[in-house]
């Protein structure tokens, strides 16, 4: 994407939309998700986060806890997060595929478009800064950048898995900074290796920590980014091209 900037460089169009589109209509996706879909349920965090404490967040514009809560501020959306947590008796939220959120409806996120881009084309899961994040499917490191500006993913890596005749990509965004160290695109993971760890608020594009973990078909020549967010309109094209990624994780 040559390090196109935005929320999570949800906020900028890229060329050749209609073109990609096009070519995803005629990918037999069907089959992949069919691959994909082991039904065994996967913790991507740190295993001493059992599965039966993941606890499902909604932080979309439809929820009305969040009424008068500006949760594009760190802090604020860490407490409402502890809140959720606390009374479930949980250890991680989870959620957002999907979802429709007010938080990208921000002074402190630049939209580059003349249309508002604000559902969430992945899972997050929140949980500390510093916590390990493991890799669900065995694949080789794609590439990796340090997506700074305010919004965006921060430190980001994508790993390349295939699925023969099928090539899948992960993203996975917010990391700490550390976990850039040492990478060269190739690097082969295997399935519950240690990928990386959760950044601070002040390393990870200014959110609460979370990880944001996205399936994507094609990167349409993307290296180290790719949209995290998309508009209305483009929800036809981006729900084909980057499906559920619980589909890797049963949860």
């Amino acid at each position: 994407m040559d390090n196109i900037s935005g929320i999570n460089s949800h906020c900028v169009r890229y060329p050749g939309f209609s073109y990609f589109a096009s070519t995803l209509e005629n990918m037999n996706s069907t089959d992949l998700l069919q691959h994909l879909a082991d039904g065994e349920p996967f913790a991507i965090l740190d295993q001493k986060l059992p599965l039966d404490r993941y606890v499902v967040l909604d932080l979309s514009h439809d929820n009305p806890e969040l009424a008068g809560l500006d949760i594009s501020d760190p802090e604020i959306c860490q407490a409402f997060i502890d809140k959720v947590l606390h009374r479930s008796g949980g250890l991680v939220a989870y959620g957002g595929y999907l979802e429709k959120r007010s938080l990208y409806d921000s002074p402190r996120f630049v939209q580059r478009e003349s249309y508002m881009r604000d559902i969430h084309l992945a899972v997050d899961f929140w949980a500390p800064a510093g916590t390990a994040i493991r890799v669900p499917r065995a694949g080789t490191l794609h590439s990796f950048a340090n997506n700074a500006d305010p919004g965006n993913y921060g430190p980001t890596l994508l790993l390349k898995h295939q699925a023969a005749p099928f090539t899948y990509y992960t993203l996975y965004g917010h990391l700490s900074l550390d976990s850039l160290n040492g990478l060269a695109p190739g690097t082969p993971f295997e399935r519950g290796d240690i990928l990386a760890y959760l950044g601070r608020s002040e390393i990870n594009g200014g959110y609460a920590p979370h990880l944001h973990f996205q399936i994507v078909l094609d990167l349409q020549g993307m290296t180290g980014d790719y949209p995290g967010v998309c508009a209305d309109h483009e929800l036809d094209f981006f729900k084909k091209n980057c499906p559920d990624p619980n589909i890797l994780l049963n949860l």
